[in-house]
């Protein structure tokens, strides 16, 4: 395939992604549609994996990767009117490894995000984390028994686990794309465009 046309498919297939990935981030701060005080939200939310990590760091190179593949120059090796070859090509590749690192962010903070539980009053008015001591054996994950233990908000278990099960496959996905987009941009730049020549 083309380069050029393999970066605006990737280009295109990231921007869903990312949106899907800020409204999902947002929507952890409002558990089962609830507003709460920052410190009854669980911590890891803060870290702005969708809205900064699988979001914002991925649309850029998504922006790069539709120029990347815009008619007239495949691979983006000539480049913009005011940018030469190599320039383009660098900073397709440079984009393309934010966006990686934005995805693989969002993909670590998610795994930590369904490993560790989320914060919830047990009962008693305090909310704490009840499942953050838990070995991989006998996470709450596995064991749907104990999820009765977090009282309010209500159904915040189950939030948690869609919310943060939907961001560490988009940044999994973007971070493959990325990659993806890493190899064929450095081929672009290492081989030049694979259109043919116009008579």
């Amino acid at each position: 395939m083309c380069t050029g046309k393999c970066s605006r498919c990737i280009g295109i297939t990231l921007f869903p992604l990312a949106t899907c990935a800020i409204v999902s981030n947002i929507l952890l701060y409002f558990p089962n549609g609830q507003v709460l005080q920052l410190s009854e939200i669980t911590d890891l939310v803060c870290f702005f994996h969708g809205i900064l990590g699988a979001g914002i760091l991925v649309i850029l190179p998504a922006f790069m990767m539709l120029g990347a593949g815009g008619a007239g120059c495949c691979a983006n090796r000539c480049g913009r009117p005011w940018a030469g070859a190599e320039s383009s090509m660098l900073l397709s590749v440079v984009l393309a490894v934010l966006g990686f690192a934005g995805g693989a962010y969002c993909a670590v903070i998610s795994s930590l995000g369904l490993i560790g539980g989320p914060l919830c009053d047990t009962g008693d008015g305090e909310y704490l984390y009840p499942f953050r001591n838990d070995t991989l054996e006998d996470n709450y994950l596995f064991n749907q028994t104990t999820w009765s233990i977090c009282k309010e908000p209500e159904n915040i278990i189950l939030w948690n686990i869609v919310l943060f099960s939907i961001l560490l496959a988009i940044g999994v996905i973007e971070a493959i794309l990325c990659f993806i987009q890493v190899i064929s941009g450095l081929t672009g730049f290492i081989c030049g465009t694979c259109m043919r020549k116009r008579k």
